[in-house]
């Protein structure tokens, strides 16, 4: 494999028993291997080199009760943690946390618009004006090709 990239994303793939074993499988053959995952199922385990992107759900999701606050110390600087924004308010929250979790100290940060929900100029705006040392993340499949048009 050498060089390969491979990317375990789901649903969530750490429901699967299995996952931590084809990560390793991965790994020994070779590959580079990224976790996405939702952040409410342990990475205590999981190996080190793997690549993890860990979302952090904001109250605007409904989801944010499911957040698995202990897997931040299983975190590597080179992982990404991600907050999927639907408002304000979630803008506001997720800034607490990343302060008040030092977050930024952890993993690299990023803030994603929820598609529909909160423009990206308006995210963009905030970001800029609060100076935050973090990443925009967009889901450029969406802006790029309209809902009707995909998969053509």
């Amino acid at each position: 494999m050498g060089d390969d990239l491979v990317l375990v994303t789901g649903g969530e793939p750490l429901l699967q028993d299995e996952t931590a074993g084809l990560l390793k499988g991965l790994i020994k053959s070779g590959a580079k291997v990224m976790l996405e995952t939702n952040g409410s199922i342990t990475l205590k385990g999981l190996p080190r080199k793997v690549h993890v992107v860990m979302d952090i759900k904001c109250p605007g999701s409904g989801e944010s009760k499911a957040n698995l606050w202990q897997n931040l110390k299983w975190l590597k600087a080179t992982d990404e943690i991600k907050f999927v924004l639907t408002s304000r308010k979630d803008y506001q929250w997720a800034k607490g946390q990343i302060k008040r979790r030092s977050l930024i100290k952890i993993a690299s940060v990023g803030l994603s618009p929820a598609y529909g929900l909160l423009g990206p100029e308006k995210l963009t705006s905030w970001i800029i004006r609060d100076r935050l040392p973090l990443r925009l993340n967009l889901q450029l499949h969406k802006i790029i090709w309209k809902e009707d048009s995909r998969g053509r």
